[in-house]
């Protein structure tokens, strides 16, 4: 895909060093917004991320009629006056996604409980990702949903109306599919509850009772909801803990930097988000988790984290789904490592905003990185260094574009990396964060 940005990348000139500050976690961003836009009243969010996807979600929900107030220049406090749970209104135009799988999926669960027609687009990266999985469950609720491939492809057309619960059996671990059943189940007479093959990130049912939904957590893979037909927006304002994806970037590059050490500041560590920090703990990573406290419902720590000999292993399958989208970056720890890393069971991967699996392999193989790709993960045999003096390609992929700009700091010269601009959907400030402790990393232009 090409969305321009080049950023060029390492070797690192010394120690990576300090204190990192990263912006709020992605994921309950989305939520915040959502959820403040269904509730009565007015829901203030502080530590929001200012990123492209979550724009988007606010003007998909603006276009719907609730109002969203900036409340500093940096866009990371709001105000969102909610309209009530029955209280959107049929936009005029299609609604607009652009890059973000999070806001599409959870907000088709929502649009199916609405009495209005609604269309909803996004980028061609989004365009080619499976909606089915999302599609399928709210359509045996009651609600209607087309799209390209049946349904399964963006745009998708959705005709909500009267909704009932269900008790729906997920055949993917996804927080997102669980998500958009348990935000439409709000819509829906009687109880809906999601079965999950695995356990994921549980945002939502932390969230939803901010505003006045129970969620029962039946046992580690089962959630259930019975609506209470209403959501209030929190006396308290709802903050958002920092993003532990965008820390990983900062924790690997630290890891495999010599001589390095760096805090990362108030990390949201929900046992559903921490599978990075497991993944390389079993890597024999240097971390330690300080100043432990509550950020909301949400768990946070002060991460430290030093330089220190990555060793192989084998990822365990239960830390997958915690830790599905720090893989891009933890295959660049696993390329640096003393050893052989071997991940399965992690075909979801395929399925993101590239095929992460292919992409990676790509990429470190082009900088001499000896990675065997499978059908489902990937064999890693570490080494001590790669080599730069190339150009790779991120293909429009955020993640990946961080993630080689880690890898190019323990290379012996810098290298290109194209259609970075991504970026910008999640992490926007990742550069100037990156030069902040010593990392070298800058746009071409």
């Amino acid at each position: 895909m090409n969305i321009g940005g080049t950023l060029i990348a390492g070797p690192a000139k010394g120690p990576l060093q300090g204190n990192v500050s990263v912006p709020g976690d992605k994921s309950m961003s989305h939520r915040s917004i959502m959820l403040g836009a269904l509730a009565e009243g007015v829901t203030k969010i502080e530590g929001f991320l200012p990123g492209d996807d979550n724009f988007a979600t606010a003007a998909m929900f603006e276009a719907m009629g609730a109002k969203v107030t900036w409340l500093n220049k940096d866009k990371t406090a709001l105000e969102v006056q909610g309209v009530g749970l029955y209280g959107l209104k049929e936009p005029e135009n299609v609604l607009d996604a652009g890059n973000s799988g999070t806001a599409a999926r959870l907000i088709t669960g929502i649009l199916a409980g609405q009495d209005f027609h609604s269309v909803m687009v996004g980028d061609a990266s989004l365009h080619s990702r499976p909606m089915s999985r999302v599609a399928d469950p709210v359509r045996a609720m009651g609600a209607k949903v087309d799209g390209r491939e049946g349904g399964n492809k963006m745009p998708l057309s959705i005709r909500g109306g009267k909704l009932k619960g269900m008790d729906f059996v997920s055949p993917v671990a996804s927080a997102q599919v669980k998500s958009c059943v348990l935000l439409a189940g709000l819509f829906a007479e009687g109880d809906t509850s999601v079965t999950e093959p695995k356990a994921t990130r549980d945002h939502t049912e932390r969230m939803l009772p901010l505003f006045g939904q129970d969620v029962e957590r039946v046992d580690a893979f089962t959630s259930r909801l019975k609506p209470c037909g209403k959501l209030t927006a929190p006396k308290d304002v709802v903050q958002i803990p920092a993003d532990p994806s965008s820390a990983t970037f900062f924790a690997v590059a630290a890891s495999i930097v010599e001589g390095s050490d760096i805090v990362l500041n108030s990390i949201g560590i929900n046992p559903r988000r921490d599978g990075w920090c497991r993944v390389m703990a079993d890597m024999q990573a240097d971390l330690t988790l300080e100043a432990e406290n509550m950020v909301g419902a949400e768990p946070v720590a002060d991460i430290r984290v030093k330089s220190t000999t990555l060793h192989g292993m084998t990822v365990n399958p239960n830390d997958i789904p915690d830790a599905i989208d720090e893989f891009p970056v933890l295959f660049v720890a696993a390329a640096l490592s003393d050893g052989e890393f071997i991940l399965n069971e992690a075909e979801e991967l395929r399925v993101k905003e590239s095929d992460r699996i292919a992409t990676m392999a790509t990429a470190l193989k082009a900088c001499g990185a000896n990675i065997e790709e499978k059908e489902d993960g990937a064999v890693i045999q570490g080494q001590s260094c790669l080599k730069g003096g190339v150009t790779v390609d991120a293909h429009g992929d955020h993640r990946i574009a961080m993630a080689m700009a880690v890898a190019a700091q323990r290379m012996d010269v810098e290298i290109h990396i194209e259609n970075a601009a991504a970026i910008a959907t999640s992490f926007p400030s990742f550069v100037d964060l990156a030069q902040s402790i010593g990392m070298n990393v800058h746009w071409e232009n």
